[in-house]
């Protein structure tokens, strides 16, 4: 079984589609996407479709990020204008009604409903555990405060008490290089921009990237 994490795809669809087609997942291989689904890139809709389909064969543990937080919390007080200036249009365009720029109303409950119900704060295996920006290095998983779950700070992390090595996206690399600080690696390879979405098999510290033009890569981080 390979423990399989996907870092910030943001909307990347293609990047997406090619990264799962280059690491073949198989039925016992455990995925964790980090969060950030949403926003910025041209096709959240698909993402999600994507996702939601993973998730149904019981091999995906999706965590939720910054972005599906400041989402569902224009949903719920109806003030978008935050949202949309973290990249919430791209996202309502995706989803959009031909002839209109794209509505809260036009995102399908099953979205909702995914992004709300089925994404996690955080997961842990024996030697590794998930985030999407960071975590206090003193607290145990279950207490860690939501705001540094999402927002971090992250650019440098903490070694966490319990010896695990922590993997998180949220902190752009745009070199496309994850960054391995050995105790906490970083897989946000900006797909969104001129980076790649990576895929970390946390187990070999084999990486396999794919981008929005449908290329392909591979690396190996040190273990």
């Amino acid at each position: 079984m390979r423990i399989l994490a996907i870092g910030d795809i943001h909307g990347c669809s293609i990047a997406l589609d090619s990264l799962l087609a280059a690491v073949v997942p198989q039925p016992e291989d455990k995925i964790i996407t980090l969060g950030d689904y949403v926003d910025r890139g041209p096709d959240t809709k698909g993402v999600i479709d994507r996702l939601i389909a993973l998730h149904a064969t019981g091999q995906l543990i999706p965590l939720r990020g910054n972005h599906e937080q400041i989402m569902l919390n224009s949903r719920a007080d109806g003030k978008l204008l935050a949202w949309l200036s973290w990249g919430g249009k791209a996202t309502l365009a995706s989803y959009a009604v031909s002839g209109n720029e794209g509505t809260l109303q036009d995102i399908p409950e099953s979205h909702w409903d995914f992004l709300e119900n089925k994404c996690v704060n955080w997961y842990e295996t024996d030697k590794h555990f998930f985030v999407h920006a960071d975590a206090e290095p003193n607290l145990p998983l279950g207490e860690q405060p939501e705001f540094v779950l999402f927002w971090g700070p992250s650019d440098r992390p903490s070694p966490h008490f319990s010896g695990k090595t922590m993997v998180y996206g949220h902190d752009t690399q745009e070199s496309g290089i994850p960054l391995n600080l050995g105790y906490a690696i970083c897989i946000d390879t900006w797909p969104d921009g001129n980076g790649w979405l990576t895929c970390l098999d946390v187990t070999s510290g084999k990486v396999w990237q794919a981008n929005q033009a449908g290329q392909q890569r591979q690396l190996l981080i040190d273990r």
